[in-house]
C-alpha cells in the first residue's frame, strides 16, 4: 500500500479524536480545529490542530479565543517541523498538550506546564492503547486503535465516505 499524506493522516486523527471528545461531552462547541488562538508567549497567534475549551470560553476584542480559555491541544506531528508550540502552550499554562505521531505510531502527553516553556510531566503511548487524559476535573479516554499511520487507510472504521 503506497504511504498516505500527511494531510489526511493529519485529518484522520484530528476527526478520530474530536468525534471522541464530543461522544465523551466534553461540551458542544467546545472542541474546534483549526481555530487561531492567542497565546501570550507565542510569536504569533496559533492555529492549533485541535483545542478543547473551558466551559465559558470566550473570543477577545480580536474575535479570538484566549490561551487562558484552553483546556487543551491537540497536534499531529509533522515530519520536519519542530513542535515550539508546546513551549507557548507551557508557557501559557495550557494544562494538557498532546502530539500524535502516526509515522512513530505513538502519542505524547504533556501535563505540568511550568512558566518556564516545558512540561514536567510526559508519557508516551503507542498506537493500540488507550490515552487517560485528565480534563475539566474528570477523564477523558481517547482510543488510539483506529489512529492512521503512514501505511493505512485513515479513513476506514470512521464512517468517512469516499468521494
Amino acid at each position: 500500500m503506497p504511504e498516505v499524506p500527511y494531510d489526511e493522516l493529519r485529518w484522520g486523527v484530528v476527526f478520530g479524536a474530536a468525534v471522541q471528545f464530543e461522544e465523551q461531552q466534553v461540551g458542544p462547541g467546545r472542541v474546534l480545529s483549526g481555530v487561531v488562538v492567542d497565546f501570550p508567549a507565542a510569536s504569533g497567534p496559533i492555529a492549533p490542530d485541535l483545542v478543547v475549551l473551558d466551559p465559558g470560553a470566550g473570543r477577545g476584542a480580536r474575535g479570538r479565543y484566549g490561551a487562558a480559555g484552553v483546556a487543551a491541544v491537540l497536534e499531529v506531528a509533522h515530519p520536519g517541523r519542530d513542535h515550539a508550540w508546546a513551549r507557548a502552550c507551557a508557557q501559557s499554562g495550557v494544562p494538557l498538550y498532546v502530539v500524535v505521531d502516526p509515522a512513530a505510531a505513538d502519542c505524547t502527553v504533556h501535563t505540568a506546564p511550568d512558566p518556564g516553556g516545558v512540561y514536567r510531566e510526559a508519557e508516551r503511548v503507542p498506537f493500540g492503547n488507550d490515552l487517560f487524559l485528565p480534563l475539566g476535573g474528570r477523564t477523558v479516554v481517547l482510543r488510539t486503535d483506529e489512529f492512521p499511520t503512514p501505511g493505512t487507510d485513515p479513513g476506514v472504521g470512521r464512517g468517512i465516505v469516499d468521494g
